[in-house]
């Protein structure tokens, strides 16, 4: 705000230090500013005030009140004596007048006036500074605004500045990142999430770069939580921060918001995932019924449903009276009747393919005491083994299996797979039961490598409807063998 310059003149000299800094910093504010002398004389009108009522400050000092040409004859008194009022009170007075523009509209202001003292501490004045109302209820929704983010909105707000460290964060994303709201400021974001930071930090950079994208991005990260690590997908909008107060745009950071949508994609790709296993399973079928081999249906059933399931595949058959493969079945209720499990088909090892037939047979699988393919047969039901972490120490098996008495040093994937007779790259197993009129005829055994998720209590179901179909192709092909 600035006063006139021929006031500002006359009052501390044409040569006088500080007059021509004191027109400055008044033509420079960003509000609107008039003062009053003790009479009720205009002696100070920036130019601020200038762009809003017309009014120059030349034609502004020296006047008195507004009557006559900035309010209304009718309202002119009455807006003098409120604003002169504050000139004997203490602090400041807020008011709202109608006021006249210089090309005869009308604009509504929104003052904040306050007394001026003398130098002998005596009213000597009044300094009114006045805005738009709608420019200062856009500034006030501003600031409304901004504090219901970080305070009570149910997604997460962030502001993160050009070295991309939080500097404002509300209660929500606090909570979202497992932390307080104080505690994450200043810290960097790859100690805030486990995983997915380098994804994170390359979406604020390309912000801070270009600018923000025109869609919402979905981010999958893994937080620490006091629970333990949470494996989170944040659906994320991200806005660049530039100074309005620089000539050319000066990045100040860039606001992150963003809200939870883990359960709802992972209910979609749920849904996606049966939907594909079930139009497996109905082509599976339907290509099974026009084998006339019921061991080629068998097999064919299992290439369907390792597609995105699983890598690897083996049938083991129990070993019937004369020791060839299949024509057994194991007795549940006798605990103590030997199972003899023979190879009898699998997926081409070191390579992908179908699953074919093993070429000869008749000798048992060497399956160890404990194995997941024997457990599957006394449960008659669906195991899961993995193997464990490298690097701790922990029992010789896998949670999933039993464990032994004494811990020992877990060995490599490697060696664990090649302990139970699988290849030696998997790392994950699923041992499903072929059952059919009430016996168990073998086991079909799936197997993932490393990189891949352990299977989970949905991928047994979906391994126990593949094996049923299994199971019977196999209980007819022992039906149709020819007797010896």
């Amino acid at each position: 705000m600035s006063a006139s310059r021929s006031e500002t003149t006359d009052a501390a000299g044409p040569d006088e230090p500080g007059s021509d800094l004191l027109a400055a910093l008044l033509d420079g504010m960003d509000a609107a500013l008039c003062a009053f002398d003790a009479g009720g004389v205009v002696t100070h009108w920036n130019r601020e005030a200038e762009r809003i009522l017309g009014w120059s400050a030349a034609e502004a000092v020296g006047r008195h009140g507004f009557a006559g040409w900035a309010a209304r004859s009718a309202d002119a008194d009455e807006v003098l004596a409120r604003l002169m009022a504050t000139m004997d009170g203490e602090g400041r007075q807020v008011h709202e007048f109608a006021m006249l523009r210089k090309d005869g509209g009308r604009v509504l202001v929104r003052t904040q006036s306050a007394g001026v003292r003398g130098a002998d501490g005596k009213p000597a004045g009044v300094y009114c500074a006045f805005s738009e109302v709608h420019a200062q209820i856009d500034l006030e929704r501003s600031i409304a605004l901004s504090e219901a983010l970080f305070a009570d909105a149910s997604w997460g707000v962030v502001l993160v500045d050009v070295d991309l460290r939080p500097t404002v964060i509300n209660a929500h994303a606090a909570r979202a990142l497992g932390s307080g709201r104080t505690t994450v400021l200043g810290r960097p974001l790859g100690e805030l999430v486990v995983q997915g930071s380098e994804e994170l930090e390359a979406a604020l950079h390309h912000v801070l770069a270009e600018g923000a994208p025109t869609g919402l991005t979905e981010l999958w990260v893994t937080v620490r939580t006091a629970e333990g690590e949470r494996r989170r997908c944040w659906r994320s909008g991200f806005l660049r921060l530039a100074s309005p107060l620089a000539e050319e745009p000066v990045p100040l950071g860039v606001g992150w918001l963003f809200t939870d949508v883990t359960d709802a994609r992972l209910t979609a790709q749920e849904a996606d995932r049966l939907r594909f296993r079930s139009n497996q399973l109905h082509r599976a079928a339907r290509s099974a019924a026009e084998c006339e081999d019921p061991m080629e249906a068998a097999t064919t059933y299992l290439d369907f449903a390792l597609a995105g399931f699983a890598d690897h595949a083996l049938i083991d058959l129990v070993a019937g009276p004369s020791g060839r493969r299949g024509g057994g079945a194991y007795d549940a209720t006798d605990p103590d009747a030997p199972v003899r499990l023979v190879r009898t088909a699998a997926t081409p090892t070191g390579a992908s393919g179908p699953v074919g037939r093993v070429a000869g047979g008749g000798i048992p699988v060497g399956y160890l005491d404990g194995h997941p393919a024997l457990r599957a047969m006394e449960r008659a039901g669906s195991v899961r083994a993995s193997a464990p972490a490298p690097g701790r120490s922990a029992p010789g098996t896998s949670a999933r299996e039993p464990s032994q008495a004494a811990p020992s040093p877990v060995p490599a994937p490697q060696t664990w797979a090649a302990a139970r007779q699988w290849p030696t790259d998997s790392v994950h197993a699923l041992c499903t039961v072929l059952r059919s009129r009430g016996r168990s005829l073998g086991v079909v055994t799936f197997l993932r490598c490393g990189g891949r998720a352990a299977f989970e209590r949905p991928d047994a179901l979906y391994a126990e409807d593949v094996t049923v179909r299994m199971a019977a192709a196999l209980d007819l092909a022992e039906v149709l063998r020819p007797q010896p």
